[in-house]
């Protein structure tokens, strides 16, 4: 498939976030309960465009948007808060979030992709009755410096600071060396010419910051999932820990770092069940 062009039933829109425009696409009814899905660092809204019509199908509206400073948000950024800031923050990711959910108006369900997990788990932390459940997926299950339990490379991540450690994600991106299909990889290479650089360094310095999410989160009663590939960035083992502290369901599939590209109907089956344990 060509990842650059919209499923049908998909539509484009821009929303006035705190650090600026950010590009959104929707599908299913506007009136719907809603979904909102955030992609990671380097990623954008289309890694959700599998999953969006089949969530759409069971009923509910889905909106996903690309993080301030990536693809085409690319324009979002610390410059236009108010007072402005030199970097890409926490407060930053976490105020454009509330802000998506506040102008739904509604609680939504919430599912954030890698670092966007993190985001929401904060955002959670802060705003709980925007929330109808949250889902972590692939999200960094450690505390303080979150590469350190990378599989095989984690104890050599001390040595990178942002920048080096931007600049290593983007070519290992670029030389594919976690395999996707050749449409998908032109597709990942193309974002690159609209990500802002910058965003990604201060996101990876981020990541080696990585917040304590379990004890802000395990006493809010609503209902929460994390979901992993098996050959995940991060063991199962550590995700299983940290879905266990969280109080959240633990879901696993058989794909890496991206199951909502990789395992898109599983994961449907399993927020759809999640959506419906809210509800109940």
């Amino acid at each position: 498939m060509d990842w650059a062009v919209l499923p049908e039933g998909i539509h484009r829109s821009t929303f006035a976030a705190p650090s600026g425009p950010l590009a959104v696409i929707s599908s299913g009814d506007p009136a719907a309960t809603p979904v909102v899905l955030a992609p990671g660092a380097t990623g954008s809204k289309e890694d959700f465009v599998l999953m969006m019509p089949i969530l759409a199908a069971a009923g509910y509206f889905t909106r996903s948007y690309d993080l301030a400073g990536q693809y085409e948000s690319a324009g979002a950024g610390p410059e236009n808060l108010d007072p402005p800031r030199p970097h890409y923050d926490y407060e930053l990711f976490v105020q454009d979030l509330l802000a998506v959910l506040q102008d739904l108006g509604r609680p939504a369900h919430v599912v954030g992709y890698s670092f966007a997990g993190t985001v929401a788990g904060l955002a959670l932390a802060r705003e709980q009755e925007l929330f109808a459940s949250l889902t972590l997926l692939s999200c960094p299950p450690l505390a303080g410096q979150s590469f350190r339990g990378v599989s095989r490379i984690g104890p050599f991540t001390d040595l990178a600071n942002g920048r080096i450690g931007a600049a290593l994600m983007i070519w290992g991106i670029r030389r594919n060396f976690i395999p996707v299909p050749p449409g998908r990889l032109r597709f990942v290479k193309e974002r690159f010419a609209l990500t802002r650089r910058q965003s990604v360094r201060d996101i990876v310095g981020l990541m080696k910051r990585n917040p304590e999410l379990a004890t802000a989160l395990a006493g809010i009663p609503v209902p929460k999932l994390v979901a992993v590939g098996e050959h995940d960035l991060w063991p199962t083992k550590m995700h299983a820990e940290f879905a266990d502290t969280l109080g959240a369901r633990l879901a696993v599939y058989r794909s890496g770092h991206s199951p909502c590209e990789t395992s898109p109907h599983q994961l449907s089956r399993d927020l759809l069940a999640l959506f419906a344990e809210s509800h109940s």
